[in-house]
Order: C-alpha cells, then structure tokens, then sequence
C-alpha cells in the first residue's frame, strides 16, 4: 500500500498491483546513452522521468488496484506509478513509451506537458 500526493492538498491510499517498470526497460535493453523515460498516454497528456526514479523499485507499470483489475477512472487499463513523486507525475491510460538521451528534442523540451503550464519536472516528495 502507498499513498498518493495530490499537488491540490489531498492524498489517498491504495494497494497497486503491476509489473516494476524497470524490468521492463531491462527487457528493453536500453542504450548506454539513455538518460529518460518519456512517456504518453492515450488522452494526450505527456510526461518524462530521469532513470532513478524510472528504474526505482517501487515504481510500477500499474494495471491493479485494491485487489481488482484497475478501473477506468483510475487509469486503466496501465497507469504508471511513482511513489517518489507528486500525483501529477503518476499518469493514467498509457500508451507507450519511449527511453531518450536528452530532452530537449521531446515535444515541447520542458520534459513535460504539465511543466508548459508552470508545473515542476521533478516534483519529489
């Protein structure tokens, strides 16, 4: 069980059940050169992550919660989950991901969609 850090003041606890991203980057094989996880989700949202918190244990491809397949509205069918990070960081409905040298060449080069709208790109708790 984790609890969740909304950046709006509110928090939750719940029990995720999914596969550690960082064996599926591992099954991936990245290049020497990676440095960040990019990641995109099917209703447009976009975000990046360095490799220590993509490769931190606790960090999950999420596809359970509570004990049952993971709802819709909580992200479904995958979400990602990093416990090291505020909520906004933790996306729903992804879509694919992709491991990256540098990031200024990604979408907007912020590292993120939320940082374009004042948001942090590390946002550690």
């Amino acid at each position: 069980m984790t609890q969740h850090h909304c950046e709006r003041g509110w928090t939750a606890i719940a029990e995720w059940t999914g596969v550690a991203l960082s064996r599926v980057l591992e099954a991936a094989r990245m290049r020497p050169d990676a440095r960040y996880v990019v990641m995109h989700c099917y209703d447009r949202l976009w975000d990046s992550y360095d490799l220590i918190d993509a490769l931190h244990p606790q960090t999950l491809l999420a596809y359970g919660m509570n004990g049952s397949d993971l709802p819709v509205p909580h992200g479904g069918p995958v979400r990602l989950r990093v416990e090291r990070q505020l909520g906004y960081k933790n996306l729903k409905f992804l879509a694919r991901l992709t491991v990256v040298d540098r990031l200024d060449t990604v979408d907007n080069g912020k590292g993120s969609l939320a940082a374009a709208y004042g948001y942090s790109w590390y946002a550690g708790i």
